[in-house]
């Protein structure tokens, strides 16, 4: 047993697989690029703007504060205080008479901590202009030798932390909203899958809906072409099936002539095993034509089923013993019946007659000269009222890679199986019909050796 993906590879995967997502992220790249760039050219550019207008404002603004705190050449405190109660500013004055800092809780800048005046005079130094420069413009120099150091009260500014919750949360929901409206405008994708499926399998009834038709979009477009092309294909698909019911109703007439002409042939030693190969071939054709028959009126779109009272375990055995009559191989055939089969289904007789007939047809046809005969199985199904049956044989089977075709009108595996032994590819068709038509399905599998088939038969309601 595998074991099951991690979380962030399903994720991955679950991408890639997912356009929706993808356009999605597509859209957050191109958002937070865009604002990246922007917020980068604006800084930048007041960056230069503020280098050029600013900075003789700034420098010119802190020496008339410097001369406020220390008006007569020497820092007065008192002054100081003053001042930092009415601006948003930190002071710091260090000399020979006075060591005073306005916020001595407040850390220093950080061209100020531990640092050289060579350092802050490197020219490679990150940051605005340097530390240098910085220096030049917030430090002061009083006549009695003290240095007085002008700051931001960093206190004074609200940082509001609940702005960066507020600010994810409503990127998420523009997130969300994004999701939202891509899902919207893709969703006829999902109308367009769901609409070939239904083309594939041969409903036609059902067109793909296409949003705003008077005005369609692209998928608005590509959903009218493809509606367009399922009922090109289903109108090819029913002037082909017209002309085989016209081709096989016009055969019959002189077929049956052909058979009654060649019965009435004299019965004379030369001329019997030319008889009886005619009468063969004449009999062949004729089933074939049935066959044809019978699965049109299966496949068409009203099938009405006959639905009688049946008992299964009869009906089984009276089709292995008509086909014993013909059949020497079919007196060998293993019929098993399990517990709980139903004494009687409401099924269509006759239909599940062909049905059974076909199966153990094709497996005696593909089985001769096997050393386990083949086996019927009667089974209740599981998830309603209803049987399954199953015919196994032991023949050669046939490659995995066919198995899928094996119900497909006219399909013949290119091996002895079928060539060698007849039969022109209707049966399983035939099977998986009627099978179909009773609301159930057919299944074909290898079961190593020989074939499986199985038909699902859910009981209906009596009409």
């Amino acid at each position: 047993m595998s074991r099951p993906l991690p979380w962030y590879r399903r994720a991955v995967q679950k991408l890639r697989c997912s356009l929706k997502l993808r356009l999605v992220m597509v859209f957050l790249l191109l958002a937070m690029t865009m604002s990246f760039t922007f917020i980068s050219g604006a800084k930048n550019a007041f960056s230069v703007g503020w280098r050029e207008a600013a900075r003789p404002l700034l420098l010119d603004y802190v020496t008339r504060l410097a001369a406020e705190v220390a008006p007569d050449g020497s820092p007065d405190i008192e002054r100081a205080r003053a001042l930092v109660q009415r601006l948003p500013v930190t002071i710091d004055i260090a000399g020979p008479k006075i060591q005073w800092r306005s916020h001595p809780d407040q850390e220093r800048a950080h061209w100020r901590r531990d640092r050289t005046r060579e350092q802050m005079a490197d020219p490679d130094d990150a940051g605005w202009g340097g530390d240098a420069e910085w220096l030049e413009l917030l430090v002061r120099k009083t006549a009695d030798g003290h240095r007085i150091e002008f700051g931001v009260n960093e206190a004074v500014f609200d940082r509001r932390p609940k702005l960066v919750g507020y600010t994810l949360a409503a990127l998420l929901i523009l997130t969300l909203l994004t999701f939202l409206y891509v899902r919207r405008l893709l969703r006829p994708l999902d109308d367009i899958r769901q609409g070939a499926l239904r083309f594939g399998a041969g409903e036609f009834q059902q067109a793909i809906p296409v949003r705003h038709p008077e005005r369609p979009d692209e998928l608005g477009e590509l959903a009218a072409t493809i509606n367009t092309m399922g009922q090109d294909i289903h109108q090819m698909l029913e002037a082909q099936r017209a002309l085989l019911l016209a081709i096989s109703h016009e055969l019959r007439s002189p077929l049956t002539r052909a058979r009654l002409n060649t019965e009435l042939l004299p019965e004379g030693a030369e001329v019997a095993p030319q008889r009886e190969a005619l009468l063969r071939d004449l009999g062949e054709m004729a089933r074939l034509i049935s066959d044809l028959l019978e699965s049109e009126r299966l496949a068409g779109r009203h099938t009405v089923l006959h639905r009688e009272a049946t008992d299964p375990a009869a009906l089984a055995r009276e089709v292995i013993d008509e086909l014993a009559v013909t059949q020497s191989a079919a007196r060998g055939i293993a019929l098993h019946l399990d517990k709980g089969v139903p004494a009687t289904l409401p099924l269509d007789r006759i239909r599940v007659r062909l049905l059974l007939r076909n199966l153990l047809d094709n497996a005696l046809r593909h089985s001769a000269g096997a050393a386990v005969p083949v086996t019927l199985y009667v089974r209740p199904l599981t998830d309603g009222p209803g049987i399954e049956i199953e015919v196994r044989d032991h023949g050669p089977g046939v490659p995995d890679d066919q198995l899928p075709q094996m119900a497909q009108p006219f399909f013949r595996p290119d091996t002895a199986r079928t060539r060698s032994a007849g039969g022109v590819g209707l049966g399983l068709y035939l099977c998986r019909l009627v099978a179909q038509a009773h609301g159930g399905a057919l299944q074909v599998r290898n079961a190593k050796p020989g074939l499986s088939v199985v038909a699902a038969l859910p009981g209906g309601t009596l009409r």
